[in-house]
């Protein structure tokens, strides 16, 4: 709960996401727009970036991202081009979510799961807002 807090004070939506190899989490991203004055600033380019310099490949074909929020198109394109098979992730985003809610980038080689966990996600989520607008 702690650290819910404290990324909600920083002003960054509480997005993270993980990526995983070998049942082993090689990289870990929280949305970052705000600290670092970024639109890269999202929780699965963070992850990603982390899985290759764990790795020392871009390609990160043997392994699965997971994600608090359904990615979005720019989120989507970079899980693609890392070759990432699978796609897990929790609460649809059906304002710009990218596999299959508001677009649907994904591809005959790609397996997405979505809605795990989803009553969890999207209450941190509405809690969020609902504290950013008071």
């Amino acid at each position: 709960m702690a650290e819910n807090q404290s990324k909600s004070d920083s002003g960054e939506v509480p997005v993270a996401s993980l990526v995983v190899w070998n049942n082993q989490i090689i990289g870990l991203g929280t949305n970052s727009r705000e600290k670092d004055k970024s639109i890269l600033g999202h929780a699965e380019i963070n992850a990603l970036q982390s899985a290759v310099k764990f790795k020392g490949s871009w390609n990160l074909s043997d392994c699965t991202i997971y994600v608090s929020l359904e990615p979005c198109a720019m989120c989507a394109g970079a899980i693609l081009q890392a070759h990432i098979k699978t796609i897990v992730f929790s609460a649809y985003d059906i304002k710009s979510g990218a596999f299959g809610s508001r677009y649907n980038l994904t591809t005959s080689e790609t397996q997405v799961i979505g809605g795990i966990c989803e009553d969890r996600s999207v209450a941190i989520l509405k809690q969020f807002f609902l504290n950013k607008r008071q």
